[in-house]
Parts: structure tokens; sequence; C-alpha cells
């Protein structure tokens, strides 16, 4: 009965204007899914390869739809993502592309879970593990690849981990996005948002500091629960091979010293949460940074694993961060994610689901987040793109009560 029929692929635009891929797909009982792919500006070196739009559309169209039509089941989720990857012949899906096969993927997740009649988290927790509610992390301060004239660290992040509820978390996050305006304004610092819907003012990193630590303060004495905060460093993004170096403006840090400086914020601002502090090859420095931190706060690999269950399994080996992100477009399919989030809970990583700066509606990853237990999940704050997967969480456990 979930029999696919026909997969449909065509050019959609994603939150920064450009065009991304969405598919549908049908079964013979009339089950029907639909899912956009969205796409990084940050990316890491390691990750599956994004073709241009239109060429992964047309290079699915002929290596993989022929083979998803002929016999696929949309409810047995392995066996969907096995035939992209035998229609693609690569590791890396480098010839149909990770934007179409991830786009197939959740949509034949969703017509799976239409068939059933089944909310998606409660399809996917069944074909996977399944479900608890995840604490958003809400980019308030954004600089770096996604904004620019503004702070080298990438992302400051609140992190309402005492919230009672997912729909207490998520209007703190928003309350913490409004306190920080408020504070920017008494500063006299104008500023517009970057791509995640984050404030991008022309401000260096200390000053964010003392912003978004007063704004989580302010808030969650309003809210009367804990809200801490975290970075995403993009370490890789101001890594200099050549200097052998992280450039900030017109400072420098080596290596040592970067591990220095991030363990450094860790006690000052009681971070509880830190994504790629170092270089995406820096194994050996994440070892040593988690040695120090590691008991106190996550630290988290984005660049460093790109959702790769081999470069993850090389940073267990290596001691290399507590934590992986999880993007689906990064490694090419729901399959390819959940055992990155596998092998991770099973050697005590935890997983954060994460968007991506270019976003669309699509709220596949707050279903993935609760079907696979993920403790946090990153969506962003605000924006319409970012309020989609927030809003779905705020359902998902509406509907559980």
């Amino acid at each position: 009965m979930t029999r696919i029929t026909d997969v449909r692929l065509r050019r959609v635009l994603d939150s920064r204007g450009n065009a991304t891929v969405e598919a549908d797909v049908l079964t013979e009982s009339g089950g029907f899914g639909r899912a956009a792919a969205p796409s990084g500006a940050s990316t890491g070196e390691y990750e599956a390869i994004e073709l241009p739009p239109s060429e992964a559309i047309a290079k699915a169209r002929e290596l993989a739809v022929p083979r998803l039509e002929g016999g696929v089941y949309a409810g047995n989720q392995r066996d969907v993502d096995a035939a992209l990857h035998a229609a693609d012949g690569t590791d890396d899906f480098g010839v149909i592309g990770a934007n179409s096969a991830v786009a197939i993927s959740m949509a034949a997740a969703k017509a799976g879970a239409d068939v059933l009649g089944a909310p998606l988290f409660q399809h996917l927790g069944g074909a996977f593990r399944g479900g608890s509610f995840p604490t958003p992390l809400g980019n308030v301060v954004g600089g770096g690849e996604h904004a620019a004239d503004a702070t080298h660290i990438q992302e400051f992040l609140a992190a309402p981990v005492g919230a009672p509820s997912v729909a207490d978390a998520v209007f703190a996050n928003a309350a913490v996005h409004a306190e920080v305006a408020d504070l920017l304004d008494e500063r006299d610092v104008a500023c517009g948002k970057g791509d995640e819907g984050a404030w991008a003012p022309s401000i260096d990193d200390a000053e964010a500091f003392e912003i978004v630590d007063e704004a989580t303060s302010t808030v969650a004495d309003e809210f009367g629960f804990e809200i801490g905060f975290g970075l995403d460093v993009a370490g890789a993004e101001l890594y200099d091979a050549d200097e052998d170096a992280y450039v900030y403006g017109d400072e420098t840090r080596s290596t040592e010293e970067q591990v220095e400086y991030i363990a450094g914020l860790v006690d000052e601002y009681d971070l509880v949460y830190v994504e790629d502090p170092l270089d995406e090859d820096a194994y050996d420095a994440f070892a040593e940074l988690t040695d120090r931190v590691g008991d106190r706060t996550l630290v988290c690999g984005d660049d460093l694993f790109v959702t790769n269950t081999e470069r993850l399994a090389e940073g267990i080996d290596a001691g290399a961060g507590n934590s992986i992100l999880v993007k689906p477009n990064q490694i090419g399919t729901l399959s390819d994610a959940f055992d990155a989030i596998e092998l991770a809970v099973r050697h005590g990583y935890d997983p954060v689901v994460s968007h991506r700066s270019g976003e669309t509606e699509d709220t596949t990853i707050a279903h993935l987040a609760v079907a696979t237990d993920a403790p946090f999940i990153k969506t962003g704050a605000v924006g319409g793109e970012r309020t989609a997967k927030l809003n779905e969480l705020i359902r998902i456990a509406d509907d559980a009560l």
C-alpha cells in the first residue's frame, strides 16, 4: 500500500532567495509527502555534495526516480534511502546531489506516515527509536558567514535548559531575541538580521558576550527558569591554514591559544554549548578542549563530523567532543542521519538536530529530533522558516498530552 508510484521534483525558493530542490512522493494508496532541501552557508569540507538545483533535479529524474517508482515502498525508509545511494553510486551523492537525495528521502518518509495516518515523528520513531522533546537552541546574535560586518563568532545561542515545556522554551528564545534588540537600541547600535534571523550588529565579540549574557539573565528572571547560552564558533571559517592560526580581525590565536580562549569563555559565561570551536580537522585539539570543559558543557562537532559515521567514529576514538550536530542534508538521507545519531548515543555523545542557514518551511527536523530522542535542536528563534519548526515542536508536544 505504500509503494511509490510517482516522484516529482521542482525548484523552489529557500529563505535566502536561492533555488533549492523540493520533492513530492505519492504512493499507490494515495499517500503523499512533500519536502524541500535546506542549504548551508558555513559548510564543512567533508559534507555530501550539493549540486546546482537544476542539475540535481535532472540527475535524480534520470537515475533515482525510475528506481523508486519501480517498486520501492515509502513505508520502508531504509529501502528508499538504499535506492537513492544505489542510483548515485558515490560516497557523497556527487552524481544526483545531496539536495535532491535528502528532499526525496524526507518526502518519502512523509508519504509513509500519511498512509499510516500517523504524525511523521511517530512513523520515524517506530522505524527507528522514539520520542521525547528537545530543547531548542535559538540564534539571537550572529556574524561570521551568516552576516557581514558583524561578530567573528558565528552564532550566539539562547539555551533555555530549565524550561518546563517546549512551548516555554520557544517563547523564552523569542523573548531573548527581543531583549537583545532592546539592549542594542539602548547602546544606539543599529543593525539588521543575518541569514537565520539573528541580530547582526557591528559590534565586536566582547560586546556581544555582554549583551547576550545580560539578555539571557533578564529573560530567565522574567520566565522563572534557567536560560543559558552557547556558541557556534565556526572554527573552520576562522582558521587560516597558511598562518596555522585562528584569525579574529587583526588578532590571531594559535591552536593552543584558541583552546585556552574557548575554555576561558566556558568558565566566564557558564556556556552550556560550544559548537565547532576549532578547525574541521583538529581532532586532537577538540579532544584537549573536551578534556578540559566536557564535564560542564557540550563540545559539539559540526564541520568536524558532518553527520558522517566514519568521521564520528574517528572522533570517538580520539575523545574529540561529546556531541554531534545532525543535518540530514549534510549526509543525504534520513537513514544516514539516524545512523550518526545511533552511533553518537551508543558512545555517550549528545545529538543536536539542526537547521541550515538557507531554510524552507519544511518541518522534518522537528519530527526527527523527537523521533530520535535528541536532547537539543537548533532552529533559530524568529523568522517564518525558523518558526515553522518551532511551532511544529509545540504541536507535537501538544498532541502527545
